[in-house]
């Protein structure tokens, strides 16, 4: 008995499958105890009015305590159940691939940007890693290097930068020189012994020599050194040349001596300065020769060679003009030097060289005049294309001289057509 028990479990007779089969029979409603949608037992009815309530039953969604429920067929729950007891395979387990290519894409992306910021560099090895860096000292500490992009507010009329630009450029070295090394006190451009004596440098005599402007979007890189000059002053040079073509653009001398900034009186370099700055000087000779033709005084009167004469009266120093030693700034005495300059020059020439000689500071509230005379001459040594000269005066409408300068002037070149702005790499 138990055998045939256990057979049966294994092995189903035709009875418990008839008897099986007749139970699915009456599952799907065809037995006389079928079930409706509603799951309670159907009494018996015609045929016509059970097809109706089903009809019904199915066009209305049913609802169990005021939310709507889905039905399902039987086959729908079998593929379901199916579908969820299905075995993990490794298809089964794949990410979904759209997903991936999107993430993939956005990486791709993110790596070419980069990889373009970085790209910019320049292939010379010698030229600096960051073409905008704030500079750094190079040649056994003795020289410092630093770039400058060109930017279009400082291109003037002739689309080329102005000497103004190159200037500050100039001065903007030499700060960040005293920077780089560690000798910037609290005064402008002081050292520490300086700045405990109240002392800070002023600019006595700078020579420039311009053999090219360069253009909206270029990059001048500049070099900068200082040195002894006499017992009591420094010279300090730069050499400015183009970054990409290494041509040179500009070549400037000068002449620094401290003076102190309460009496405002010139002062001699104490022991303790020279210390600090004496190991950074370069024993070697300025990168321009002296220009040693005396500046002449500009009288009120015309001179008796026939020599133009050009006067702009009423020029104010503005509170932007001064730097924090409560004076001008050296670089706005030149645009003050060139607005007397006639218009003509300005027009048809551009500046190739000039030599100015600071003899007093200037303040807020002082009131200048602005001299020049200009004179024809023939072409110089060091400038074979020079064909203008000019004197010129800037000074206190109470007589004071303030700067005294020469400047010397060559006819423009023209643009290269395949450049808006840049021109001629020929030196002068």
């Amino acid at each position: 008995m138990a055998a045939s028990i256990a057979a049966s479990a294994f092995f189903p007779s035709s009875s418990s499958s008839a008897t099986s089969a007749k139970a699915s029979k009456n599952a799907i409603g065809d037995g006389p105890e079928n079930l409706d949608v509603r799951g309670i037992v159907a009494k018996p009815n015609n045929s016509l009015s059970a097809a109706m309530q089903v009809k019904a039953q199915a066009q209305t969604i049913p609802k169990i305590n005021g939310t709507q429920v889905s039905l399902k067929t039987g086959s729908q729950k079998c593929e379901e159940e199916a579908a969820s007891s299905a075995p993990r395979t490794f298809y089964n387990q794949l990410p979904d691939w759209s997903m991936l290519l999107a993430a993939i894409t956005t990486i791709f992306l993110a790596a070419e940007k980069q990889w373009t910021l970085l790209d910019w560099r320049p292939k010379r090895p010698d030229m600096l890693a960051d073409a905008f860096s704030f500079g750094r000292i190079v040649q056994d500490g003795l020289v410092f290097r630093q770039n400058f992009p060109i930017r279009s507010y400082e291109i003037g009329a002739d689309q080329t930068a102005s000497i103004e630009t190159l200037m500050n450029h100039l001065q903007e070295t030499a700060l960040n020189h005293v920077r780089s090394a560690g000798l910037l006190g609290d005064g402008f451009g002081a050292t520490p012994e300086m700045s405990k004596r109240n002392l800070i440098w002023v600019v006595t005599k700078m020579q420039v020599l311009v053999e090219r402007y360069p253009s909206w979007g270029d990059i001048v890189n500049v070099e900068t050194w200082v040195g002894p000059s006499g017992k009591n002053g420094m010279f300090r040079d730069w050499h400015v040349r183009d970054f990409n073509s290494g041509q040179t653009i500009l070549r400037a001398t000068s002449v620094w001596v401290m003076m102190n900034k309460l009496t405002r009186r010139l002062s001699k370099m104490p022991e303790e300065v020279r210390a600090e700055i004496g190991p950074y000087f370069m024993e070697r000779s300025a990168i321009l020769e002296e220009d040693s033709a005396k500046l002449p005084k500009l009288g009120q009167k015309r001179d008796t060679n026939d020599a133009a004469r050009y006067v702009q009266k009423g020029l104010t120093p503005r509170w932007g003009d001064l730097d924090v030693n409560q004076h001008v700034n050296n670089v706005k005495y030149i645009g003050w030097i060139l607005e007397s300059a006639p218009i003509s020059i300005l027009e048809k020439h551009e500046l190739a060289g000039m030599t100015l000689e600071y003899r007093r500071e200037c303040g807020r509230d002082s009131v200048l005049q602005s001299l020049t005379t200009v004179s024809s001459v023939e072409c110089a040594e060091n400038f074979p294309e020079v064909s203008i000269q000019c004197e010129h005066l800037l000074q206190l409408e109470s007589g004071e001289d303030i700067v005294k300068a020469r400047t010397v002037w060559r006819p423009k070149r023209p643009f290269s057509d395949g450049n808006m702005g840049s021109i001629s790499a020929e030196s002068a």
